[in-house]
């Protein structure tokens, strides 16, 4: 799975150092905290000290930017006579992060031509509230939580309404993304499908399809989303996948890793026709393991492995019919599951090791769609599918915000491109494409 998204970077460390104030400021706010408590008050909460402080310091900055757009201070006349002039203030009410609710006292100019910036006209929310309840909304939580977590926090009144206004405006960035261009060619592929329950009438499991693509210079991306239809994963909607990626300027893929869904290896060759179909193999040993007794698994892995290790195809059938004769009389589902995935397990065993050992599971994927279950698990279900898919995709754009998830992934997978380079030399795009 991709853990940072193309056109996302983090936050350069110097934007967010904060600069120390000097020894008069740090003894005016002594003196305010004395003053405070001399009186009684508190120094934070709905009435104390930090929220008073919030609200001078905005009518502050408030006058400042009046006095520049005037041209002069306040109770003085204009130079020449006669012009525009302040004209009192209005009240207003905004969300701040450290103080919740603060109110305010916005000026005026009597030609109605200013336009404030710290707190611009009909903006009710500062800073990062927006940004939370974005955050929050990744992580699962509803509407109305996300209101409950306002008004119990900040002490702060956000409708659910408001909420969910804040978290559409996602929609359209997700648009743009879903359909932004994408590298020529991928090393390899990764998809799978996660079921979410979506109310469509009644509440019911709708599958929602992802691709993370693995590009020439090791860097892994989420390449899309797709919400699909009711009654299961289809091989024929994974081609309306696939063909979406090629219309967005995928040409070649090397291999694409999946599940062993019935029809997807002719899916795939219809769209990528020269691309290898390769079975997740952990899905199909957690599926082997689903047929045994819990006693035996540690045995049954060990068995198993000797078929996925093997040297080559030949070695490797010699090892599944030592497991079948082993493992067939009780568990005659295991062999003839095997049997089954055969074609599409093996093709990575013709390649060099360290191709197998990247290929050897959709993992990056699988822990992709962890996340995704977190964040699902936790709302329980969906109003619409488009809810759904905003949940995902901010869940994505979530992901390694530092990047050294993305680091780890390039370095892992430096060998495994050497391999690539000579095993596909033909199939290479050139070097100042990659």
């Amino acid at each position: 799975m991709t853990e940072t998204l193309k056109g996302m970077t983090a936050m350069p460390t110097e934007a967010i150092k904060r600069s120390k104030p000097g020894a008069a400021e740090r003894a005016a706010v002594r003196e305010l905290v004395k003053a405070a408590r001399a009186r009684g008050e508190d120094l934070t909460g709905p009435d104390g000290l930090l929220k008073t402080i919030t609200a001078t310091v905005l009518e502050a900055a408030l006058e400042e930017e009046m006095t520049e757009h005037l041209g002069h201070e306040k109770h003085r006349a204009p130079s020449g006579g006669a012009g525009n002039v302040r004209n009192g203030t209005r009240p207003k009410t905004v969300l701040t992060d450290a103080s919740g609710e603060v109110m305010i006292e916005v000026p005026r100019d009597r030609a109605g031509t200013f336009e404030p910036v710290i707190v611009k006209k009909r903006q009710r929310r500062l800073t990062d509230v927006d940004a939370i309840a974005i955050s929050l909304y990744a992580k699962g939580l509803t509407t109305g939580e996300i209101s409950a977590h306002f008004q119990e926090v900040y002490g702060a009144s956000v409708s659910k309404d408001t909420v969910s206004r804040i978290t559409d405006k996602v929609v359209e960035e997700m648009q743009g993304w879903a359909s932004r261009p994408l590298q020529g060619v991928y090393a390899a592929i990764f998809i799978d499908a996660i079921y979410v329950k979506v109310r469509d009438g009644q509440v019911g499991n709708q599958p929602f399809y992802a691709a993370i693509g693995v590009d020439m210079g090791g860097r892994r991306d989420v390449l899309g989303l797709w919400a699909g239809k009711g009654g299961g994963e289809s091989a024929k909607f994974w081609m309306s996948v696939l063909t979406d990626l090629k219309n967005r300027g995928v040409a070649d893929v090397f291999f694409v890793v999946c599940d062993g869904l019935k029809g997807l290896p002719d899916a795939v060759n219809t769209v990528f026709p020269r691309a290898i179909v390769q079975a997740c193999v952990i899905h199909l040993i957690r599926a082997t393991l689903r047929y045994a007794s819990r006693r035996y698994w540690d045995q049954l892995a060990r068995d198993l492995k000797a078929i996925y290790t093997a040297p080559s195809i030949e070695a490797a059938w010699a090892a599944f019919e030592e497991l079948e004769e082993k493992w067939g009389k009780p568990y005659p589902a295991i062999p003839k599951l095997w049997r089954a995935a055969w074609e599409e397990f093996t093709p990575f065993l013709a390649y060099d090791v360290e191709i197998r050992r990247i290929l050897f599971s959709t993992n990056a994927i699988e822990s992709l769609n962890a996340r995704f279950r977190r964040a699902v698990t936790a709302r329980g279900h969906f109003p619409t599918e488009q809810a759904a898919l905003k949940t995902l995709y901010l869940v994505t754009r979530g992901l390694d915000p530092k990047g050294t998830g993305q680091a780890r992934w390039t370095m892992r997978w430096k060998p495994a491109l050497n391999a690539f380079a000579v095993t596909f030399a033909d199939r290479m795009p050139a070097a100042e494409n990659l």
